[in-house]
């Protein structure tokens, strides 16, 4: 029953999907639960790779992308987003560490902010469309677990950088190794399932790259935040992206 609780709510938080059940959830159930944030990108990248196939019968190739990135931020709600814009503010802002925070809980969105999420989006496209048609369903379907496991690993190899409460605060101090582990296997599994040894070799990146790109963003703050972590998923899956193209490219010939 706990497992359900906490399945359901990472799908709740992660995205937009309505579902009834209403759990009374304790702080520890967000950070335990974050075990199951690969398979909610899995539900996630269902319902890309879906939109995909359904829009690429009626619309040239380039739309269809665009679209399906549309209905990715429809899905998530823009809140990984926001993360990233308000991460880039602030870090970027060249303040002292309090005024960092500050800036990145200031609902106000900066000349970073912006400049991040397009770069961001705009990767997001171009790498998609540089992608194979053979492949591209199997990758939208994969995109969003690469991008979770930045959740799990980001959270658990990281302490709060706030000294009050903070939506980040539940996942991180409730996230630790066994929670990494357990989400590690579940991410794996998922990329084996999916597309067999050769999806086992390109899930190895985006754990490596959560970690970097964390303790990079939380290296003027001293910690992690919401905020951060949301960036670290967006970031994620342009890194997964841009290491599927490569692939591609080079070694997949």
């Amino acid at each position: 029953m706990k497992l359900i609780k906490r399945l359901v709510l990472m799908i709740q938080f992660f995205t937009r999907i309505p579902i009834t059940p209403n759990y009374k959830a304790e702080h520890e159930d967000y950070g335990r639960g974050l075990i199951f944030a690969p398979l909610v990108g899995l539900i996630i990248g269902e319902i890309l790779a879906c939109a995909y196939i359904i829009l690429n019968r009626v619309l040239p190739a380039y739309i269809c992308v665009v679209l399906v990135v549309v209905i990715y931020i429809i899905v998530t709600g823009g809140l990984h987003f926001d993360g990233l814009g308000d991460s880039f503010d602030g870090i970027f802002s060249n303040r002292p560490k309090e005024k960092i925070l500050e800036i990145m809980r200031d609902s106000r969105v900066g000349t970073n902010a912006v400049l991040a999420i397009i770069c961001i989006l705009l990767l997001d496209i171009s790498l998609l469309l540089g992608i194979n048609k053979e492949y591209i369903v199997l990758i939208l379907l994969l995109m969003p677990v690469a991008g979770r496991i930045a959740s799990t690993v980001g959270a658990g190899v990281s302490k709060y950088a706030r000294n009050g409460e903070g939506i980040g605060k539940s996942f991180i101090e409730y996230c630790g190794s066994k929670e990494i582990i357990i989400g590690l296997v579940i991410y794996f599994a998922i990329f084996y399932l999916t597309a067999g040894f050769n999806g086992l070799i390109i899930s190895i990146l985006p754990p490596i790259s959560a970690f970097v790109t964390i303790k990079l963003l939380g290296r003027k703050i001293g910690g992690a935040t919401g905020d951060t972590l949301g960036a670290t998923l967006e970031i994620n899956q342009t890194i997964f992206l841009l290491a599927v193209c490569i692939l591609q490219n080079y070694a997949i010939k």
